[in-house]
């Protein structure tokens, strides 16, 4: 018995060695993209996250650009990763979604968000839920439905402020309680304020290793996602019942309670946990930079100004926001598009090769995950000039742009273009609106931009803010 159990041992060793000597060889002959695997297993990963905790994380992308090209490999949270900063390169790997690259992401990412959530989905199902979701986030629902709703639970918001505010915060409470309103046609209270103290644990739990007995963050995060998906539970029951008892909303939930597919509860609560965190994590933080940014670049803050006063000054003080002064807003749409260039809220998207890939003359082996770095194209001084500069006035006929083409894409985009792109464009115009025309506030404190593990500012940007009277 002894001797059998070693045999099976030994061979179980022999076979593996073979196969790594087969794979490493196969490896060999392949022309892959240049560049550094690093330190066995951990790869490059701690050189990428020490880069993304700082204020300038440029340098881990433009040194291995610099030495191997736009397209370079490396070896990142446990994976060997080709990455892109070739804006050709991430057409393709978009474009081809299903076909040669497959979504992928963190096993935390995965695990926390749900198996039945949109970032997941694939195929068919994935298709008719992504069209679904951009149904309810388009230029005419937030027209005829949606804008009251912003513009009242904005000013709503801002009606509470202090003396001194953390931006971050005041930003995330609007962006959550819109979501909700949206998503199940809740209204802000002490029931939505509890389930979003829920989400900032889950959200702390997105890059981290996922497994709680190593991590006390993911193991907090893992009891959150349980609080969230109890809570989304009890609504979803409730309507589904009212649903059958003839009841209907025009809401998400309502949509899925009435689709084809006869989603089970949770298959709808991981649907909308996925939904949540994408309406009320990356708006926010766009909210808050763009205030940043325009606080450091007076000029820019005083054209904005100007042009919401003008909207304003056809209006009484309480009167609501319409879809024309929306559309008579120009300078913001360029401030929108710059603070979403410089920002990057979302800095790029891994995708797992399906087969192996030939592009630029390099071969991208099958099983290896891809990045398409859309902040190294965002800040190439190539396609914008001065890229590293905030500069809205670049977007006034384009004439910041260096490079023609598909250089801009802060939303990504093939079929998983984020559906709620033109959703929070709104939000944060609305948003701007009020701020600037009902406020003016100084940075309390310094304040510094990190990227690790999201884009933040690193005390959630203090201000001191003064109310203006109308007149003035």
């Amino acid at each position: 018995m002894a001797f059998f159990a070693h045999y099976l041992f030994t061979t179980a060793i022999i076979s593996a060695v073979f196969f790594i000597f087969l794979r490493a060889s196969r490896l060999r002959r392949l022309r892959l993209p240049p560049g550094n695997l690093g330190l066995p297993f951990v790869g490059e990963t701690l050189q990428l996250i020490a880069a993304y905790k700082t204020e300038n994380p440029e340098p881990f992308i433009d040194e291995r650009v610099s030495r191997y090209g736009s397209i370079f490999t490396t070896h990142v949270f446990g994976e060997p990763t080709v990455f892109s900063a070739d804006p050709e390169t991430n057409r393709f790997i978009l474009q081809n979604e299903g076909k040669l690259f497959d979504c992928s992401y963190p096993g935390s990412i995965s695990n926390l968000l749900g198996k039945h959530s949109l970032l997941l989905m694939k195929g068919s199902l994935h298709k008719r839920m992504h069209s679904l979701t951009m149904s309810f986030a388009n230029s005419s629902i937030i027209k005829d439905h949606l804008l009251v709703d912003i513009d009242r639970l904005v000013r709503l918001n801002l009606d509470s402020w202090t003396d001194r505010v953390f931006l971050m915060e005041e930003a995330k409470k609007i962006t959550f309680e819109l979501t909700v309103k949206q998503l199940m046609s809740y209204d802000p209270g002490e029931w939505s304020e509890s389930l979003r103290k829920e989400y900032v644990l889950v959200i702390e739990g997105f890059f981290t290793v996922p497994l709680p007995l190593f991590s006390t963050t993911y193991r907090r995060a893992i009891k959150a996602r349980t609080k969230v998906a109890e809570a989304l539970s009890l609504i979803v029951r409730e309507r589904r019942k009212e649903y059958e008892a003839g009841e209907r909303k025009n809401d998400m939930l309502a949509a899925l309670l009435a689709g084809d597919d006869n989603f089970s509860d949770e298959e709808i609560v991981d649907f909308l946990v996925a939904l949540l965190v994408a309406g009320y994590e990356t708006t926010s933080t766009i909210m808050t930079l763009a205030v940043k940014f325009l606080t450091e670049t007076p000029s820019a803050l005083a054209q904005l100004k100007e042009e919401h006063e003008g909207i304003r000054a056809k209006k009484s003080e309480s009167e609501a926001l319409e879809w024309s002064d929306y559309k008579s807003m120009p300078f913001t749409q360029c401030v929108v598009n710059e603070t979403l260039r410089v920002a990057n809220i979302i800095s790029g998207v891994f995708r797992r090769a399906m087969t192996d890939i030939n592009i630029k003359g390099y071969t991208i082996p099958k099983g290896w995950k891809v990045f398409a770095s859309f902040r190294a194209v965002h800040l190439d001084h190539d396609h914008f000039k001065d890229a590293r500069t905030f500069n809205p006035w670049r977007w006034q006929n384009n004439s910041g742009l260096s490079s023609p083409g598909n250089v801009y894409t802060p939303f990504g985009g093939g079929p998983r273009l984020c559906p709620g792109y033109e959703l929070a464009r709104v939000e944060l115009s609305v948003f701007l609106h009020h701020l600037v025309t009902r406020f003016s506030w100084v940075p309390a404190e310094e304040d510094k931009l990190v990227f690790f593990p999201t884009t933040r500012t690193q005390k959630r940007y203090p201000i001191n803010v003064q109310r203006r009277n109308a007149s003035s």
